[in-house]
């Protein structure tokens, strides 16, 4: 199963490279060209300038400003093998949680073995890009966040004892969001904690990208015997799928340029499988999802403009089954594989490369950017869902399969720049 280890991470040296909480920043593909100026006007040394380099040879510029900065010891490898700890702790739904666990290598295993399993489809453009990156670099700047299981908490349990002390580092970042990191070098801590992987699964939650792009990675290496001495690895951020502090926000479907767009007709068509009512206030989407969220059902909410909205709900599961016999239990039951099957597929006639090029199809995880958008006119209509289960998660990959891309948005982000896995030590 998993092989996890330690590793001596590359980590900012605030006495040369300033303030901790200037050099990190959100994941690359969701920070703006005016995002990423902004942070670097704050701080030069900023991650962003690694992690999404600009410029006529944006990946060289990376290979150069990473030699750079080990050199002037902007950047400094720890001295002895380690397993971070990183806990984050935000708001959610109005309330205060936090979740934590444990960075550190993983052993990057074909998706076939079994070992370490997606659930999304993947873009070819974001793996081109990552890929040319870690070429240049050799360098994994963020780790991927992945799921295990641990009915007894037992791995959970350990990594709480080992980081009751005052964090190595603190910081609250723009969105409230406080990120806390342990370093723990204790070899028989260390085995420890490996040692419990040794029987689990590794559940891709947020880094299908990166996760192949690194197995492309290691192959290329192998193939023009490159010598790169952990090119068999992978950072990775490991995370009790039970934890009660995970959190999985939706993802809004909003349909945009649709040649012969009929609302009227598409809602009438969809009372051949759903239960259909019209509801006066868009302020009471959200609680009346989330109480049939709760009951288990199939549930969506269309708008279109104004202030009323309407309601879908499945009447039963039984055409989903007819339509995809080939498919797992566990995918068949899944709410975006019964939205994207019966309405946006079959009703909308927006298929699946037709969603995978975004051309009639955007996302969002945020209600009012989801509503706002169909108000400006910038989305004909909108779709707004219920958040995916974690326990479906585990059930779709589980079964071999994958969802459509952006069927989940695992809440908050994890942090960049907090440790970086040189992959030639």
């Amino acid at each position: 199963m998993a092989e996890v280890k330690p590793f001596r991470a590359l980590r900012f040296n605030t006495e040369k490279a300033g303030k901790i909480d200037e050099l990190v920043c959100p994941p690359y593909d969701v920070i703006s060209d005016e995002q990423r100026q902004e942070y670097l006007s704050e701080n030069e040394h900023n991650i962003i300038r690694l992690e999404l380099p600009k410029g006529d040879n944006p990946y060289e510029t990376a290979s150069e400003t990473l030699k750079n900065w080990i050199d002037s010891e902007i950047l400094k490898r720890d001295d002895k093998e380690a397993v971070y700890i990183y806990e984050e702790e935000f708001t959610a739904y109005g309330q205060r949680k936090k979740f934590k666990g444990c960075i550190v290598r993983v052993k990057l295993e074909e998706f076939s073995k079994g070992v370490v399993l997606p659930h999304e489809e993947t873009l070819s453009k974001a793996k081109e890009d990552r890929f040319n990156l870690m070429k240049a670099t050799n360098c994994n700047f963020s780790q991927i966040y992945s799921l295990y299981m641990d009915s007894e908490h037992k791995i959970l349990n350990r990594l709480d004892r080992l980081s009751t002390g005052k964090p190595d580092v603190e910081l609250t970042d723009n969105d409230n969001v406080t990120h806390r990191l342990w370093v723990v070098t204790d070899k028989d801590e260390i085995d420890a904690v490996c040692k419990d992987f040794a029987d689990k699964k590794l559940y891709i939650a947020d880094g299908h990208h990166r996760y192949e792009t690194a197995l492309n990675f290691r192959n290329y290496c192998r193939e023009n015997n490159i010598k790169n001495a952990s090119a068999d690895y992978v950072m990775m951020m490991l995370v009790d799928m039970e934890h009660e502090g995970l959190v999985v926000f939706p993802t809004h479907r909003l349909v945009r340029n649709l040649e012969n767009f009929n609302a009227e007709k598409a809602m009438n068509d969809c009372k051949e499988y759903f239960d259909v009512s019209v509801k006066d206030n868009i302020s009471e989407i959200e609680q009346t999802l989330r109480t049939l969220y709760e009951q288990d059902k199939k549930a969506f909410a269309f708008y279109d403009g104004g202030d009323k909205w309407t309601l879908l709900v499945l009447k039963n599961l039984d055409i989903i089954h007819k339509l995809l016999p080939e498919k797992s239990a566990a995918t068949q039951g899944l709410d975006v594989t019964v939205l994207h099957t019966l309405v946006l597929e079959k009703l909308f006639g927006i298929d699946a490369e037709n969603m995978a090029k975004q051309i009639n199809l955007t996302y969002t995880k945020y209600f009012d950017e989801a509503i706002n958008s169909v108000k400006s006119g910038k989305a004909q209509c909108a779709f707004i869902l219920n958040p995916t289960r974690v326990t479906e998660i585990r059930d779709v990959a589980a079964a071999g399969e994958k969802m459509p891309q952006k069927s989940t948005y695992f809440y908050p982000k994890l942090i960049t720049g907090l440790v970086m896995n040189d992959l030639t030590v």
